[in-house]
């Protein structure tokens, strides 16, 4: 059975140096009150100006991104595939509200699209459809509101624009993910990914929808979107997360008065998306997954319905996926081990990706032990290193 505690294999990508700076920045993130003042002062500084891009830049950016545009991506991209391992590129622009810039992130992503098609070390491409379209809208369609006449035409350009990326995908069999993102506006991005799994994904698995497995409702969205994809005779596209929006979803739900959509405890949420994992392996004739976790016992758990299933380590309709710059020990071991494993790579201009850097920040504030457990590791190899 494969193991996760070889820090060896795990940080035999990073130099002393780099190791240094990581036990440092996660040294800084483990503390919920600098990562709330720090993310604070951060976009304070951005917003006037401030000459901070330097320092973000050579810290928690290059961290968690690979760089501000694809070419600086590209030798992150190869050092990854050295190991075996694949990259995702993401171009981590949301919250733009004007369609210049959301053309702009469209044609960014056929960008990434194209350097795909010229790399067999990009197994898969992605976006959001925050960075194509106005929240508001999004949040209108999602709660059924009727639209004006000006909303219904913006609301076309943004299936067409959805439309002009899976297309793009399914021409160069690159597959694609559609993020998901807040559970207020999720509906809207279901249904796109619905509509573009049905016309794209009639031969493979081009297009993948994000399933949300901390979110109570996730499982019984993914069974029956097994069950509408089977009845329709098309492949699904399952990326498997548990979450990235849990404070701001409890703290929404609270604040307006309503049910939490998030499970009560993440027992629940692990129990959720392990039965998912099942559920999809159960339907893999049909259905192609992409684990995206940062849990051992989930890893594991996926590894061994594979051997139960006897299906191969690099049968191409299984990946294992973990942010860049986080779960080394994950994914490097399963790398080595020979199964299919993509780090998600975001980039982009250091001010645009501000808002992912801190959701990564605050994530590693919040789900309990993940700081604890990446600087323990740490740790552990810069013990082992200095025993040579």
């Amino acid at each position: 059975m494969i193991s996760f505690d070889n820090t060896e294999i795990a940080f035999k990508s990073k130099s002393n140096r780099d190791l240094n700076k990581s036990y440092f920045l996660f040294n800084v993130i483990k503390r919920p009150s600098i990562v709330k003042i720090g993310s604070i002062l951060t976009e304070f500084a951005f917003n006037f100006r401030l000459p901070i891009n330097g320092i973000v830049k050579a810290t928690i950016f290059k961290q968690f991104c690979g760089g501000e545009n694809i070419e600086e991506c590209t030798e992150t991209i190869n050092k990854l595939s050295d190991f075996g391992i694949g990259a995702i590129l993401d171009y981590s622009v949301e919250g733009k509200e004007n369609e210049s810039e959301f053309e702009k992130t469209k044609n960014e992503t056929l960008n990434t699209l194209k350097k795909a098609t010229q790399s067999a070390n990009i197994p898969f491409c992605v976006f959001k459809v925050t960075g194509l379209s106005r929240f508001a809208l999004l949040e209108q369609i999602s709660a059924n509101k009727e639209l004006s006449e000006t909303e219904k035409i913006e609301k076309n350009k943004i299936w067409e624009r959805v439309d002009s990326i899976c297309k793009s995908a399914f021409e160069n069999s690159v597959p694609i993910f559609i993020d998901a993102e807040e559970s207020w506006i999720q509906p809207a991005i279901d249904e796109l990914a619905e509509t573009m799994m049905a016309k794209y994904n009639l031969k493979s698995a081009i297009v993948y929808n994000t399933f949300q497995l901390y979110r109570k409702d996730r499982l019984d969205y993914l069974i029956s979107s097994i069950e509408e994809a089977n009845r329709k005779k098309y492949f699904l596209g399952a990326k498997l997360v548990r979450g990235a929006y849990m404070e701001k979803e409890r703290d929404r739900a609270q604040k307006l008065n309503y049910t939490s959509p998030i499970n009560p405890s993440k027992e629940a949420t692990d129990a959720m998306y392990d039965n998912a994992l099942n559920h999809c392996l159960e339907n893999i004739s049909t259905v192609s997954i992409c684990a995206g976790t940062h849990n051992e016992k989930s890893s594991l758990a996926l590894v061994e319905l594979m051997e139960k299933k006897s299906i191969s380590k690099n049968d191409k309709r299984i990946y294992f996926s973990q942010l860049f710059g986080m779960s080394e020990h994950i994914s490097f071991n399963l790398a080595k081990e020979g199964y299919n494993v993509a780090k998600y790579l975001p980039y982009g201009p250091v001010k645009d990706v501000l808002p992912y850097l801190i959701r990564r920040a605050q994530e590693n504030t919040s789900v309990e032990g993940q700081t604890g457990r990446e600087l323990g590791l740490i740790i552990k190899e810069k013990e082992r290193r200095s025993k040579k």
